[in-house]
């Protein structure tokens, strides 16, 4: 049977490492958080440089939690910047592997099946990884380290357990080694997979590591936990049978479109509903570029006292367009919206989803109304697909409380363009 090899790279706190990086310094020893402090001072910081982190401030804490004292540098973010840089470290992949044996994990985490070009490149298995980190470090001055495994799962946890205590941030793992050097390494959640809820749910039959679960009758963790047991009990003999070939075959069967965004000041009934209205907007021009339409929609929303409120809707037929599901969404939300309270957090999400060919109406549908809808939502797509978003807009979205102009100008709900903070230098 062949055996593998694979690379697991992450680059260190990423997006704080660039902004070191852009402004000259060394993303190792510089105090630096990237946060959007214009919003408040309870926003989530993006990332933590690693020197603020062996001061003791947590990853994605909240910016009032790093000390004053540190006099940390405040990095608005700029996601565009940052997927350029992801691009970057790609092309350095791509010298040497082909896509095809490249996994994407995260914008600043891929897998890399490198078995075949170990013989390539007659080189060895660490040589190829401080290669790859070498030429990371001298081309764009961003630290990486790497995890290498016989498998998917080794390589993994070596990158998460093993390799940022080595010197040279590397390190590897085989099923032996694993066995030996990991079974009892605690927290076990800083095992790939084990969440805090699977940790308390193992805790209850006195399983803290992963001796415990090699040691404990399957039968007691198939009842637990079902078919995922299976994966619990391969994971804690280092056994991972899925390859680089199953993640490129993998077509996901389910489909779902969602949104959600945070208030930075908590909104009035009213601003609410104007919120409401533009991500439904949203929702119809994303339904309508991926040829879906929908049966159903749910609301849901956070108060600022943390109490909650929801609702679904059907709406009778199945489509893409607005005007067949705003309505009825705004009549349930001034039923369900407390107006007494301020709303913090809301979203939306479509039930099922369907192929644009499965469209479907009543009888008593103005199907000439519905071909001149369409009509003009496919010019305004096609404008701010050439334009931008910004290009074409409603009346809407231009009042004082309307988000959908700053949110087209962000990136997974973060600015894709940095704007200059109230004090960069201190």
């Amino acid at each position: 049977m062949k055996q593998h090899v694979y690379f697991v790279i992450d680059m260190k706190s990423f997006y704080a490492s660039v902004e070191c990086v852009l402004r000259g310094l060394d993303p190792l020893t510089t105090d630096l958080v990237v946060a959007d402090e214009t919003r408040t001072d309870k926003t989530i910081c993006l990332a933590v440089s690693p020197s603020l982190k062996k001061k003791g401030v947590k990853n994605r804490c909240r910016l009032f939690e790093v000390p004053k004292s540190f006099n940390a540098i405040i990095a608005c973010p700029q996601m565009e910047t940052y997927i350029d840089y992801a691009g970057k470290i790609y092309s350095i992949y791509l010298d040497y592997l082909s896509k095809d044996d490249i996994h994407v994990y995260s914008i600043d985490e891929c897998f890399l099946d490198v078995t075949s070009y170990l013989k390539i490149h007659k080189i060895r298995a660490k040589q190829f990884a401080c290669l790859l980190l070498n030429r990371i470090k001298n081309e764009l001055h961003l630290p990486a380290t790497c995890g290498i495994g016989s498998n998917l799962y080794l390589a993994k946890i070596a990158l998460d357990i093993s390799a940022k205590h080595s010197r040279d941030g590397i390190d590897w793992l085989d099923e032996e080694k694993f066995i030996k050097t990991l079974s009892h390494h605690t927290p076990i959640t800083d095992f790939w997979r084990i969440s805090t809820g699977t940790a308390n749910r193992l805790k209850k039959y006195g399983i803290v590591d992963m001796e415990g679960i090699r040691n404990i009758d399957s039968d007691v963790l198939y009842k637990e936990f079902g078919i995922d047991a299976e994966l619990l009990i391969d994971h804690a003999y280092g056994i991972e049978p899925c390859e680089m070939k199953h993640i490129k075959n993998y077509k996901s069967r389910s489909k779902s479109i969602s949104s959600t965004q945070i208030l930075a000041d908590g909104y009035s009934y009213n601003d609410v509903l104007v919120v409401i209205k533009e991500m439904i907007q949203e929702g119809c021009f994303t339904l309508a570029s991926k040829k879906l339409v929908t049966d159903s929609v749910a609301v849901m929303f956070n108060y600022e006292d943390y109490s909650y409120g929801h609702f679904k809707i059907n709406l009778g037929v199945k489509t893409n367009l607005f005007s067949f599901m705003i309505d009825k969404v705004l009549d349930e939300a001034k039923k369900v919206l407390d107006k007494d309270k301020k709303v913090k957090r809301i979203g939306y999400g479509f039930g099922a989803l369907f192929d644009e060919t499965n469209e479907s109406y009543d009888l008593f549908t103005d199907l000439e109304k519905v071909k001149k809808e369409k009509a003009l939502r496919d010019s305004i797509l096609e404008i701010q697909e050439k334009y931008g978003k910004n290009s074409l807009l409603k009346a809407i979205n231009y009042t004082e409380k309307a988000m959908q102009i700053e949110r087209n100008e962000m990136i997974g709900g973060h600015r894709a363009k940095a704007r200059k903070n109230k004090d960069e230098s201190k």
